[in-house]
């Protein structure tokens, strides 16, 4: 579990450096350059999210239920991972309809991600993961709605309702790929059992 806790705090710690310390990674732009801020960033997740994925496959092995989610929330789950691709798939496209709408459509879809994650999965080590994920997720889009009152950031501008298609079928086709097999090949569970 220890494993778990150093990986989502390093992980969401270097993605929460703009919010709770948004002077320290100025300065390293100012002295050393963005690409540099970049590098030093994009190492320290890297390192973050391997310890996430070894620390949680450990603590699934060895931590208890912390609650027996009932059947239906799993249905549930199944519904909102959907939505979660769909937005996903939104936020990577130039905007549509859904990311005007929704205005930080890959923040949005890490809350549904963690949230439908929450109802299906009640060991500790998984709430201790997406719990962690949901308030970094909540935490982001607080700074956001600060930051575009502050000008500091552009909230997307509508450009055609067919990326609203794209992103769809792009969400659709993710998710029918990760219940088919994806999931299960990349986490060990299958989020529907066949036969």
């Amino acid at each position: 579990m220890a494993l778990l806790v150093l990986g989502i705090v390093i992980f969401l710690g270097m993605h929460l450096v703009r919010v709770v310390a948004p002077g320290l990674r100025a300065s390293v732009i100012e002295r050393n350059g963005k690409n540099a801020w970049m590098g030093i960033y994009t190492v320290i997740s890297l390192i973050g999210l391997g310890l996430i994925v070894y620390g949680f496959g450990e603590a699934r092995a060895v931590t208890g239920m912390l609650y027996n989610p009932p059947v239906f929330l799993k249905h549930i789950s199944l519904l909102l991972m959907l939505l979660a691709f769909i937005c996903l798939a939104a936020g990577f496209l130039p905007a549509g309809r859904i990311a005007v709408m929704v205005k930080h459509p890959q923040i949005l879809s890490i809350k549904i991600w963690a949230l439908a994650h929450l109802l299906a999965n009640g060991e500790t080590s998984s709430v201790l993961l997406f719990g962690s994920f949901l308030a970094w997720a909540v935490i982001m889009r607080i700074s956001m709605k600060r930051r575009q009152r502050a000008g500091e950031l552009v909230l997307p501008v509508f450009r055609s309702a067919r990326y609203d298609l794209f992103a769809i079928l792009i969400g659709v086709a993710a998710y029918l790929l990760f219940i088919w097999k994806l999931h299960e090949l990349l986490i060990g569970v299958a989020p529907i059992v066949m036969g």
